[in-house]
């Protein structure tokens, strides 16, 4: 017998997730549609499996998430969401055990892969979320070719300033920040300031609320 507890506020999913999970008539599925309704349901059933959207639950940040989760060490986490950030997952998965991950436009194979695998106390991670992992380390990799004068033009380039208006805030020459443009795209291997743009956002260089389309 397996307790899950399905947090997610969206009925839809609630409703799917059930008819998944009841297919096998010793599963007990509790619903969660707040943290403190979610805490309250761990504490009845330390070891339960269970099945949260973090996007659309009320958790402040990760850290609050990663709290709860050592608290109640005993139970097992499935991450069902349509968007995690590459900073999120890399933090989660490389913080605790605890965390399976997989997204809800994913095929249902995966679905029950995750759910086969959590069952035998095994960590399941999706394709995509093992994508978005390595991507994150890879542009970690190429961040650090870069030089701190380099990574500042960056980001003036992704927050929309003109090479005149970087070669002001840095006491430069336009000669200098072109000079320094040429060299960051080379080393990027890019060609536009759109790409500079989503380096930039990628690479953790701007806030994504720093920047306004």
């Amino acid at each position: 017998m397996r307790n899950y507890i399905i947090a997610d506020n969206q009925e839809l999913t609630h409703f799917a997730l059930e008819s998944l999970l009841r297919k096998d008539d010793e599963n007990i599925v509790h619903h969660a549609f707040d943290r403190a309704g979610l805490v309250a349901l761990l504490k009845e059933h330390e070891s339960a499996i269970v099945l949260l959207d973090y996007t659309l639950f009320d958790f402040a940040d990760e850290d609050q998430l990663l709290i709860i989760a050592e608290r109640f060490s005993l139970s097992q986490w499935v991450l069902i969401s349509e968007e995690l950030t590459p900073q999120f997952i890399r933090r989660i998965i490389y913080s605790s055990h605890q965390f399976s991950m997989v997204f809800k436009d994913g095929p249902m194979s995966e679905i029950r892969e995750t759910m086969q695998a959590v069952n035998r106390h095994s960590r399941y991670l999706s394709q995509r979320a093992l994508e978005s992992i390595i991507a994150q380390q890879q542009e970690e990799e190429t961040s650090s070719i870069l030089t701190q004068t380099e990574k500042e033009i960056v980001k003036g380039i992704a927050l929309g300033k003109t090479t005149k208006e970087i070669a002001a805030e840095r006491f430069s020459s336009i000669h200098t920040v072109t000079t320094h443009r040429k060299n960051i795209f080379r080393k990027l291997g890019i060609n536009t300031a759109h790409e500079a743009v989503k380096y930039a956002l990628r690479a953790g260089l701007i806030d994504p609320s720093e920047f306004y389309i």
